[in-house]
C-alpha cells in the first residue's frame, strides 16, 4: 500500500552510538513512552508492532530514532525524551513523516503535466463551502505564484488532486488520531490516490487565527501533492509542525520556492507577464 507521501527517513552521518541498557530505558519506561514510541512510528520508520524482527535491541533502535528526530528538529542529539523533545513531539503537524536533509520527496515524483486539476470531494461543516473553496484556492496559488503550474478546480469527474475531510481510519493505513495531533496528509503526485489531501474532520478549521487556519494546512499538504518534503527549515512552509502566519500577507518562503523550482523550474514568461500585470 501507499502511506502518505512516504518518505524516506533522516539521513544519518557516521555510525550512530549506541546507548547502554540503563540509558536506553529511559526511553521506553516513562509514561512518555508511549508517545515516543507512537511518534516515532509515524514519522521516523520505527517498526511497529508485529513488524520487529529487527527490534531484537529495542531500546538501541528506539535511542537511534529519536537521535534522528532530534537532529531533524535542531534538538539535542541525546538518544533521551528531554523536556524539549516531547514538547516538540506534542505540536499539532502534518500526518506525513519527515525526510530529514531531504528537500524533495525520494525517487522525486512530478506531475508530467503543469496544467493539474483538483476536487473537493467531501467539505467541512466548521466553514461554508465558498470559504473552503476560497482558502483551498489561494493554497494552490501560492505555488502557481512561483513555479509554471496551473490549478483548475473541477466539480465532477476524476481530478489530479482530489481533497477531502475525513475521519479516523478512512481507508489508506494512515488513520487520523482526533484533536490536535495530525492535522491534515497528502501523498506524493501519481496515479489513483496520489496527490490527493485528506484534513482530519475533527479539528477546528477556521479562516483567521484560531485553531488551525485552513489555507496555511492546505498549502503545505499541497506541496506534498506536488513532490516536496518536509524541510528542516523552520521558517518554511514545509516544515512539518503548524505555525500560524497572516493569510492576508503570506508570501512563499524562499526555501519552499527553490523546492519547487528545483522540480517544475522557474516562473514561465507568461506566468511572470500575469503576475506583473497584476501587481500594476
Amino acid at each position: 500500500h501507499k502511506s502518505a507521501a512516504c518518505c524516506v527517513t533522516c539521513q544519518v552521518t557516521g555510525v550512530p552510538q549506541l546507548h547502554g541498557a540503563r540509558e536506553a530505558s529511559e526511553v521506553v519506561s516513562p509514561h512518555a513512552s508511549v508517545s515516543v514510541q507512537d511518534y516515532l512510528e509515524k514519522f521516523y520508520q520505527l517498526p511497529r508492532e508485529g513488524l520487529r524482527s529487527e527490534r531484537q535491541n529495542s531500546p538501541s533502535v528506539i535511542v537511534e530514532k529519536l537521535k534522528e528526530m532530534q537532529r531533524f528538529f535542531g534538538l539535542d542529539e541525546t538518544g533521551k525524551p528531554s523536556q524539549e523533545t516531547l514538547e516538540v513531539m506534542r505540536k499539532p503537524r502534518c500526518g506525513v513523516p519527515d525526510s530529514g536533509d531531504f528537500m524533495l520527496t525520494p525517487g522525486n515524483p512530478k506531475w508530467k503535466e503543469t496544467n493539474l486539476t483538483y476536487r473537493i470531494i467531501k467539505y467541512t461543516k466548521q466553514l461554508s463551502e465558498a470559504d473552503v473553496e476560497t482558502a483551498i484556492k489561494k493554497a494552490f496559488q501560492v505555488w502557481s505564484d512561483a513555479s509554471p503550474l496551473t490549478f483548475t478546480k473541477i466539480s465532477q469527474g476524476e481530478p489530479d488532486i482530489k481533497i477531502a475531510f475525513v475521519w479516523g481510519d478512512h481507508g489508506d493505513n494512515s488513520p487520523f488520531d482526533g484533536p490536535n495531533g495530525i492535522l491534515a496528509h497528502a501523498f506524493q503526485p501519481g496515479q489513483g490516490i496520489g496527490g490527493d489531501v485528506h484534513f482530519d474532520a475533527e479539528e477546528t478549521w477556521t479562516k483567521n487565527s484560531n485553531n488551525y487556519n485552513l489555507f496555511l494546512v492546505a498549502a503545505h499538504e499541497f506541496g506534498h501533492s506536488l513532490g516536496l518534503a518536509h524541510s528542516t527549515d523552520p521558517g518554511a512552509l514545509m516544515y512539518p509542525n503548524y505555525a500560524f502566519r497572516d493569510p492576508s500577507t503570506y508570501t512563499l518562503p524562499q526555501d519552499d520556492i527553490n523546492g519547487i523550482q528545483t522540480i517544475y523550474g522557474k516562473v514561465t514568461g507568461r506566468t511572470a507577464h500575469m503576475l506583473s500585470s497584476a501587481l500594476v
